[in-house]
């Protein structure tokens, strides 16, 4: 396909009259909608049919600033039309859903506009009408990585230019896989929002270095000062770490979607992910055949992946099966033990020196269960993960799983043994107890931050 960029005056479609239009219809129509994506009220029909004639005027209005995406929006238009006629039932957007293709023209600065029945991660978990403006985000040096060894044909990063309400949330992701569809087509592409990752990052991690008093280096300051810089560190560390859930040696379906199993085992792919993007990015850093921009990035992922681990996800969301959380606190109590992370006379202090190789050695044990576990059991191989976990972080002591196999129904339902595990089966250490008190009101105030609100 070829792309048309937008001249200069079209680039701001956020300040559009048809879209301020389309946003209000969206919200209206939101409150019509019950979790299936559905309008099953009678006497909700004619409010829901204006808020949909509003949309798709406002689609046909605003569609000649998109035209690389003219067959999506004419598909967009159509299928609110049929949903109308068909008296508001569950929605199917499949049509304009496989007519969505961002990852074929991954350009610079690239818009689209985005409207569908879907639910948001992290967001809202009912499939409401949602509309969103971004922009790719793709720079040079990622364009060079991406076509040399780190391939990654669906990764597709953007940056925000306005949303609905759906998005006002901790979402950082536009994932086909979250619309409304009658059938579920092969997925080509996933969306990552850099932009609020990296706002996010930059305001969570300014406030636990100065309540910790972590002295950071001079680079990791030019993330806090600079957005543009930080939006473009994440979108390294993304493309590495979405890849990564397809490669290496996966005793499992990779994304883990159709299994039930321990939330620590989910903990430990993510991880092994975020690991895999770092020991790439120590390697990218020293490589004098790589552009002076990739080994600058390189470098700066590092900080990336350690700061955000260890400030954010170890005490962000609740305890409940938390695993992002937990692969913070193994990361931080890794980092502790090994002695390259210090807290002493309450200051916090890293050994930047020597972090790499330990870093680097908690992915090496993540990557060694994994190719053992190819010959293990189900059950074997969920034991040695909980091992692996326990062995650095200490569980609950009303744990069943800390007790041993001996204490475990093995002979039952795999579905016993996840039930078995403890909702929060790796409390907080009292570090993170205090930093969390310290540091809930700042992530808290990063739902719905993007790069203008940082």
């Amino acid at each position: 396909m070829t792309v048309t960029p937008l001249a200069p005056v079209d680039n701001r479609p956020q300040e559009h009259p048809a879209w301020h239009a389309l946003k209000d219809a969206a919200h209206r129509l939101r409150l019509l909608q019950v979790k299936d994506g559905s309008v099953p009220d009678p006497e909700h029909h004619a409010e829901a049919a204006a808020c949909t004639d509003a949309i798709t005027s406002a689609v046909r209005e605003l569609a000649p600033l998109f035209p690389h995406d003219a067959d999506y929006l004419s598909r967009t238009v159509t299928a609110f039309e049929a949903w109308r006629s068909a008296g508001f039932a569950v929605p199917d957007f499949l049509e304009p859903l496989l007519a969505l293709q961002p990852q074929l023209d991954r350009v610079d600065g690239l818009q689209h506009l985005v409207v569908f029945p879907m639910y948001t991660q992290n967001g809202s978990t009912s499939r409401l009408v949602e509309a969103v403006l971004i922009e790719v985000l793709w720079p040079e040096f990622i364009g060079e990585l991406e076509a040399g060894e780190y391939s990654n044909a669906l990764f597709v990063p953007i940056r925000f230019l306005d949303f609905t309400d759906g998005y006002n949330t901790n979402s950082a992701v536009l994932f086909p896989e979250t619309v409304a569809v009658s059938s579920t087509p092969t997925f080509t592409w996933g969306a990552i929002f850099a932009d609020r990752e990296a706002a996010r990052f930059r305001r969570v991690v300014r406030a636990a270095a100065e309540i910790t008093r972590l002295d950071l280096p001079e680079d990791a300051l030019e993330l806090l000062d600079d957005q543009q810089l930080t939006e473009e560190t994440f979108v390294m560390w993304d493309l590495i770490h979405d890849r990564t859930h397809m490669r290496g040696d996966l005793p499992f379906d990779p994304f883990m979607i159709k299994q039930r199993m321990p939330f620590f085992l989910y903990s430990l792919e993510e991880l092994r992910c975020d690991l895999t993007a770092f020991r790439e990015s120590v390697r990218i850093a020293q490589d004098d055949d790589a552009s002076p921009e990739a080994r600058r990035h390189a470098r700066l992922v590092q900080y990336a992946v350690i700061f955000d681990r260890i400030f954010r996800f170890s005490i962000t969301g609740s305890r409940v099966r938390n695993y992002d959380g937990l692969g913070g606190q193994l990361l931080f109590a890794w980092m502790h033990q090994h002695r390259v992370l210090h807290w002493t006379d309450t200051k916090l202090t890293i050994d930047w020196d020597e972090v790499a190789d330990v870093v680097v050695a908690l992915g090496e044990q993540i990557e060694q269960l994994y190719w053992r576990s190819i010959d293990r059991p189900k059950i074997a191989h969920w034991l040695a993960a909980y091992e692996l976990v326990s062995a650095t972080v200490t569980p609950h002591p009303a744990s069943v799983w800390a007790k041993g196999p001996d204490a475990l129904e093995l002979m039952g339902p795999p579905r016993a043994l996840t039930d078995a595990v403890l909702d929060d089966e790796f409390p907080l250490s009292m570090f993170f107890e205090a930093l969390e008190r310290k540091m809930k009101p700042v992530i808290e105030s990063t739902a719905g931050i993007t790069a203008h609100t940082a």
